[in-house]
């Protein structure tokens, strides 16, 4: 008789289908199919869109991308600046001043400037060289059905493209696909998220601004390089668009029509004051995009998620709507990786939303803020802005605001941990004769981290069993010249825990600390808070 887990995976044509081939379905397809799970990515488009989207991201998506193998400070398809972001008013006075120029805590740099095709492009063909993972580009969901051990898709050509005959299809033109688990990471017009019957939270805010990205023909030097202009008359943003790209992005006044403000000649009025013409530069896109701030009320249902747009829209004033997205797929890699190992449980799925949602949320209310500041056309209320932004920026004697610390909603991390539920912070280590960045000389997981302790010491025989089954490991971190497994080079470790008063650190796969403790007994203790919230499973032996 066959193995039973074998005749129920091959039921299955993929242990995951994945609706929608942007970053966010492309970055979790890799997540998995580095993990040898056999991934299906269904995408409506053949090829990757080829105009610019996202334009920037912050340090934790640098941090993602360098398990990738990409570095974003030594990569050509990506630039950093040394300055500040500033929000300026009509007359070019600061209102506000926001630090994108310092590294965080993270180990990287807070900002970051690229090419969203560009990206894509690097991602997919990371996505080549996964046997398991197959792409269905052309083709667009139709139908989704789930039963308790899996959910039925059907796939319509994209009336769209000119899609060959592959011989899979019905008469119909249709075609069938079956897998354990679906994600729809298929943007705001999300056919999953409809099917499923998820509900959105909408904070009712809507503005209407024409996108303009441009390549220079010479070297553009903008100063400063990325700010905002809050400017009642024509609210503006200037920032960079990734290497030898600019971006403006002008508010539609509530006087003017949508069809109008995007006629070519109407974005090269807007552009002739700040000295670019068609002699000098090229439009490479104009778009008008409707600004929105919701989140859907639930991110899963069943055998099914939603991830990126089909979760959550947000204004792009903090530059996290991607950002978003992308910390959506970490968070579910590691755990479909789990589930589908028989590591965990399914129910470690609700967690996700739950912690996902609030996380995202924050950010979404954080821009609608910035937005409500920021998109002022009436000339008196715009004054008393200004009077309260010069106000507080004098108070702080111009001092830059860091920028957004967000912890995750509850689920598997321990509240009583200082700093649990955060981004961990990160430094250079030399473990293995390789001196680097912790994640790239250790590696990123489930990790039991010691300061001048060892950590295998603090946690019980069965609680190292329970690590070992989350295919975790300790790590121990020391001054140089101490026995350890990583010397702290530059002393981040030894600061970052003799302020948060610990010597025990339990970092999840996505970077975020799980618990904290001073001493073993009040580290095992913490341990066991966070198994209780993962479902752990017994792994079946052979």
């Amino acid at each position: 008789m066959g193995n039973p887990a074998t005749i129920r995976t091959e039921r299955f044509d993929a242990d995951v289908a994945i609706v929608g081939g942007g970053p966010v379905g492309t970055l979790l397809a890799i997540l998995l199919g580095q993990r040898g799970k056999r991934v299906t990515l269904v995408e409506r488009w053949s090829k990757v869109y080829g105009r610019p989207r996202a334009v920037t991201y912050d340090h934790e998506i640098a941090r993602i991308l360098a398990t990738l193998g990409i570095d974003s400070d030594h990569d050509p398809a990506i630039t950093c600046h040394d300055e500040l972001y500033y929000w300026k008013n009509a007359k070019g006075e600061d209102l506000q001043i926001v630090d994108w120029q310092s590294r965080s805590a993270s180990g990287w740099r807070v900002r970051y400037w690229f090419n969203q095709p560009d990206l894509e492009e690097r991602l997919t063909r990371i996505v080549d060289t996964l046997p398991g993972v197959t792409q269905i580009r052309g083709w667009e969901a139709a139908g989704l059905a789930q039963d308790a051990e899996g959910v039925t898709l059907s796939l319509k050509r994209n009336p769209q493209e000119v899609v060959q005959q592959t011989g899979e299809e019905g008469e119909d033109g249709t075609r069938t696909l079956h897998a354990r688990y679906v994600v729809g990471a298929d943007g705001a017009n999300s056919f999953v998220r409809e099917s499923l019957g998820i509900e959105s939270e909408d904070k009712g805010y809507f503005f209407n601004w024409l996108i303009l990205d441009m390549i220079p023909k010479h070297p553009y030097q903008a100063t400063p390089s990325q700010w905002q202009l809050c400017d009642p008359r024509r609210p503006t943003t200037i920032v960079p668009g990734g290497p030898g790209r600019r971006r403006w992005e002008f508010m539609v006044l509530p006087d003017e029509s949508v069809e109008d403000i995007q006629k070519p000649e109407r974005a090269w009025e807007l552009l002739e004051p700040w000295g670019l013409t068609p002699d000098n530069a090229e439009l490479e896109r104009s778009a008008v995009y409707s600004f929105q701030a919701r989140w859907a009320r639930r991110w899963n249902v069943g055998r099914c998620v939603i991830a990126g747009d089909a979760a959550h829209l947000m204004p792009p004033f903090a530059g996290e709507g991607m950002c978003a997205g992308l910390r959506d797929a970490v968070a579910l890699g590691w755990r479909l990786n789990a589930v589908l190992e028989g590591r965990l449980g399914a129910e470690v799925l609700d967690n996700y939303t739950s912690e996902r949602l609030a996380h995202a949320r924050h950010y979404i209310e954080f821009s609608q803020a910035l937005g409500e500041i920021i998109c002022i056309s009436d000339e008196a209320e715009a004054a008393a802005r200004d009077e309260r932004m010069k106000a507080d920026l004098a108070r702080r004697n111009n001092a830059p605001v860091p920028t957004d610390v967000c912890q995750l909603g509850r689920g598997a991390w321990c509240p009583a941990s200082t700093h649990a539920g955060e981004l961990s912070v990160q430094g250079v280590v030399e473990a293995r004769g390789r001196r680097d960045r912790f994640d790239q000389a250790v590696g990123h997981g489930w990790l039991v981290i010691g300061m001048n302790a060892n950590p295998a010491a603090a946690l019980g025989d069965e609680q190292l069993e329970q690590l070992a089954r989350l295919g975790g490991r300790t790590v121990r971190i020391g001054a140089p010249g101490t026995p350890c497994d990583a010397v702290d080079v530059e002393g981040t470790y030894g600061r970052w825990l003799t302020d948060i008063d610990a010597k025990y650190v339990l970092v999840r796969p996505d970077f975020y600390v799980a618990a904290t403790a001073k001493t073993p007994q009040q580290f095992r203790q913490r341990f066991d808070t966070v198994m209780s919230q993962l479902q752990l499973r017994e792994l079946a032996t052979a």
